[in-house]
């Protein structure tokens, strides 16, 4: 079977963009080989730079497989009448390609019916591609497109060529005014021309790489030798790891090579920070650093090209990283002639959110959220220092007013730390409470993702939590929560940022009261008169921790689905507490009494789910008549006996040993559901049965529903 080649040529390409791009691309291409029947026999692999994306799909069909389908027409009793066609028949014989004649009977459970087996010979893969590839081109997303040709034709940039190839044909499809053929490009520079693909398989790639343009992993491998190669020059020197920033420099390169560069010691005076954002954010420069970690004044800049004999290329990013430098140095010392303090005041000037008001108001806000979780925190028998928190929460955003924060907008949160760190704060304040309030300003945007760190002290994570939750809490208000995969406020981010620093901190807050006391905090506000009242913020707020939730148990902390749905389902307000709860779940889940009680708070269930679609009502509690059973008898003892243990060592929060306990119902349980039947006719012994399947269930489902969890013989897994 033939190798199919799909490259779409273009200008330059954004980095952020091209590897969701590439994926897109991929997986359009699968899906429509597989719709079509033309399913490759081999891999889907993908081939990706700056100027192209392509799909290599190995072992595909010349064409789809013959389709034999029998369709059913109208009833023979529609279809002839006095034993001639009607014209039914006709219509029905006309659709199925066949002479009426050609028509047969078949019998189904409604009467006789005309049907006809037709054949569709299948369509060559050419022609498949040729009509429907464009339209997978152009659906491809992207956050902002171009369009130059057709309106309907939009793409992230100028379409410059297309190849598409079935082995050494080419597939005749056009987009966006380019008509395919079997001439790619080389290298910008070092390659200028058209480069002939022979074969759409192995030789394309041979073809590229003769032309200087490497595929992403040959790139990615070429760059970290290069940066190796560079740094040994520097005695006792390493380069920073960086993988976002390799990600990105891959993303920038067709044929990477690597210069080092130098820049004026005196510049290391200034922060680590401002230096390496400088480098790494606005110059695509690796940071280079002794064994210790500690900088050196040396960059490594990674080149489209081959090499750079005349050092021309490197003078020039020597130059542009001075002035860069010299101009963070200029905002450092301009800033400090106003402290921190001095600019509280300066936050009114700075609009938060055009609804919400302004970061002077912000501020207030999130000192009161503060101090009411301190408090939350201080009871739960935590030691805090609340007026550290208070101090940090007041100047926390006025690092925004600052020269520095307005030239670097990444630096905001942390430049405040470091301003924070060399400022007198208040007259007599100890070094150490001036180091701890800075370190709190510093991290209280923290966690930026799931792989960033949260705040290292208790403090930084109360203020992290009251700055993401006012966010939230006033977004939801105002009816802009995140739908389907817009969130332009990143609130599922700051969301996912609350669950983890509740988490890993281990804060025993309810999100329920959170939110309760962050909206509280807009009261009797301007921002309150905008607030949405076609919005059950309450109720979408909840929905939407729960789906944050059970993303970090299932992707951050590994939980099967199943466990993460028999948690969650048994509550989620309070984080901690449901990472306790999976986990003692997974630690019992594999064990046969659980698998059995699964299965019977299935059945549980399922009886007290068609008992109420039949308004059958279970009775108030359960009662010993002299109708029951001994084993439903036996059963009520059981419960009786174990319930309040159980519940003693769920307060307790032993939740492990609390699941020990209630495993031994395994056999009270079994023999209840072997002996004895629980919808039967006698309406006073069947509600009684009920409700003691109603108590039991519910003291099984206290920790988790484990009706949620998937018994042994079905497929678990964490995605």
């Amino acid at each position: 079977m033939p190798d199919f080649l799909l490259e779409i040529g273009c200008e330059e390409i954004p980095a952020r963009m091209i590897a969701s791009a590439q994926q897109e691309l991929q997986r359009r291409v699968g899906d429509l080989l597989n719709r079509e029947r033309l399913a490759a026999s081999g891999e889907v692999t993908s081939f990706e730079t700056p100027r192209r994306l392509a799909v290599l799909a190995s072992g595909v069909p010349a064409a789809q497989p013959d389709l034999s389908e029998q369709l059913t027409g109208p009833a023979v009793s529609v279809a002839f009448k006095d034993g001639q066609p009607t014209p039914a028949a006709h219509a029905f014989a006309k659709k199925a390609g066949v002479d009426v004649a050609m028509l047969e009977r078949t019998t189904t459970p409604k009467g006789d019916y005309l049907s006809a087996k037709v054949t569709r010979k299948g369509r060559s893969a050419t022609q498949i591609l040729t009509e429907l590839l464009p339209k997978e081109i152009a659906s491809i997303y992207w956050s902002k497109s171009m369009y130059w040709h057709k309106p309907n034709e939009r793409f992230v940039r100028p379409v410059r060529w297309l190849v598409a190839m079935m082995d050494d044909q080419v597939v005749p499809l056009e987009f966006a005014g380019v008509q395919a053929g079997s001439e790619s490009r080389g290298h910008r520079v070092l390659a200028n021309r058209a480069v002939p693909i022979t074969h759409a398989g192995a030789p394309y790639v041979d073809a590229l790489r003769n032309a200087n343009v490497l595929d992403r992993e040959a790139r990615e491998q070429q760059i970290r030798k290069a940066l190796d190669s560079a740094t040994r020059s520097v005695a006792g020197a390493r380069w920073r790891e960086d993988k976002a920033l390799l990600d990105t420099v891959v993303n920038l390169t067709e044929w990477p090579s690597v210069v080092l560069g130098n820049f004026g010691a005196e510049f290391l005076a200034l922060p680590e920070e401002v230096l390496v954002t400088v480098m790494r954010d606005h110059q695509k420069y690796f940071a280079v650093e002794h064994a210790a970690g500690n900088l050196l004044p040396h960059f490594l800049a990674v080149l489209n090209t081959d090499s750079d004999p005349h050092g021309l290329i490197r003078h020039g990013n020597e130059r542009v990283l001075r002035a860069r430098f010299n101009d963070a140095r200029f905002f450092w010392q301009t800033d400090q002639k106003h402290p921190l303090r001095e600019r509280v005041t300066w936050l009114k000037q700075v609009t938060f959110q055009k609804d919400l008001g302004n970061y002077y108001e912000k501020t207030r806000r999130v000192q009161r959220i503060c101090s009411w979780l301190s408090e939350e925190i201080r009871q739960s028998g935590r030691a805090i220092r609340p007026g550290v928190i208070h101090k940090a929460a007041c100047l926390a955003k006025t690092d925004l007013t600052t020269e520095m924060v307005k030239e670097f907008t990444e630096l905001q949160g942390i430049v405040g730390g470091l301003y924070a760190r060399v400022q007198q704060l208040d007259r007599d304040m100890p070094d150490s409470t001036r180091t701890l309030i800075a370190d709190v300003i510093y991290d209280h945007y923290k966690p930026e993702s799931m792989e960033d760190s949260v705040p290292r002290a208790i403090e930084g994570a109360v203020l992290s939590i009251a700055d993401k939750a006012d966010t939230i809490a006033g977004m939801f208000a105002l009816g802009l929560q995140p739908t389907g995969s817009k969130d332009p406020f990143a609130l599922r981010r700051q969301a996912n940022g609350i669950i983890r620093i509740l988490a890993e901190h281990k804060l025993l807050v309810k999100i329920s009261s959170l939110f309760a006391f962050a909206r509280e905090a807009y009261r009797e506000s301007p921002a309150e008169q905008k607030f949405s009242r076609q919005v059950d913020s309450d109720s979408a707020l909840r929905n939407f921790f729960r789906e944050r939730l059970e993303f970090y148990l299932r992707d951050g902390l590994g939980f099967a689905y199943d466990v993460v749905n028999a948690v969650l389902s048994a509550g989620s307000d309070d984080v901690v507490d449901a990472v306790a709860r999976a986990e003692a779940v997974r630690a019992v889940l594999e064990m046969p009494e659980f698998q059995a009680i699964a299965a019977a708070c299935k059945r549980m269930r399922n009886i007290l789910r068609q008992a109420d679609e039949k308004k059958i009502k279970p009775a108030q509690q359960f009662e010993s008549l002299p109708e029951s059973a001994e084993e439903e008898k036996s059963l009520a003892a059981f419960l009786e006996q174990t319930a309040p243990k159980v519940e003693a060592l769920r307060k307790q929060k032993e939740y492990r040993e609390a699941l020990l306990s209630l495993s031994t119902a395994r056999e009270p349980v079994d023999r209840f559901f072997d002996k004895v039947m629980v919808m039967v006719d006698d309406e006073r012994i069947r509600s009684n049965r009920l409700a003691l399947l109603q108590t039991l269930l519910k003291e099984f489902s206290t920790i988790a529903d484990f009706s949620e969890i998937v018994i042994e013989g079905q497929k678990r897994s964490s995605s």
